[in-house]
């Protein structure tokens, strides 16, 4: 049965329309992207399938845009639409971190590493630069490395941070195993880093681990 057959209530649209769209399930907010089905497979169902193959909308985001053109549903030009749709949230992330802007929400700046880091095949050592009233200066790649480690250099980071004229500084970096525990090397090269600022007055607020969608604060856990 086609979607416009269905009882007004069971419509993504109206449902959206009704209740908002924190009242839809995955697939359903798919499926409004998505407008159409195919063949004998309405846009639910072609959203369920999209979903199921890549293990969820993570999964999907995640995927090359020449493997989701050959998918049920998408083809190339659906393809290009959600990769822009994944690009406009990281953009909107990115506002929440815009210069001068105050961290006044630590979870805005956790969102945004999350969606930038954990689907990284490889490891990068972000620096985040604030003035004196914790206002976001620069969010900047220090560092990249392999899939298991990235050469961080604590001068490095003094020294940009001195270009910047920054107050303070948050680190954050990927483990891409998915495991965002700190090792002992990254309470280390935090420690190192910390001792190189205290030289110059920069204050180090945190540093960040990200993993599999999970993000995990040396401060929080008494390791900085």
């Amino acid at each position: 049965m086609a979607i416009k057959d269905w009882a007004l209530d069971d419509q993504p649209r109206e449902k959206l329309l009704a209740g908002g769209p924190a009242a839809l399930s995955d697939a359903e907010l798919l499926a409004i992207f998505l407008r159409t089905g195919c063949r004998g497979h309405s846009a639910v169902d072609v959203a369920n399938a999209l979903i199921d193959h890549y293990g969820g909308l993570r999964g999907l985001l995640a995927a090359d845009i020449n493997a989701l053109k050959q998918a049920l549903g998408l083809g190339t030009v659906k393809s290009i639409q959600l990769k822009a749709v994944l690009e406009i949230a990281r953009r909107y992330l990115d506002e929440c971190l815009q210069r001068g802007q105050q961290l006044s929400s630590p979870q805005d700046t956790r969102d945004y590493l999350l969606l930038n880091l954990r689907d990284r095949h490889y490891e990068v050592f972000l620096c985040l630069f604030l003035d004196n009233k914790n206002r976001v200066i620069l969010l900047e790649e220090m560092f990249r490395g392999t899939i298991d480690a990235a050469n961080v250099y604590p001068r490095e980071v003094a020294k940009r941070a001195l270009e910047l004229n920054a107050a303070a500084l948050i680190l954050a970096h990927n483990h891409p195993s998915g495991d965002p525990e700190p090792s002992a090397a990254d309470q280390a090269i935090t420690q190192r880093i910390r001792a190189g600022l205290e030289l110059i007055d920069v204050r180090l607020l945190d540093h960040l681990i990200i993993g599999d969608n999970e993000c995990r604060s040396l401060a929080e856990h008494g390791l900085l």
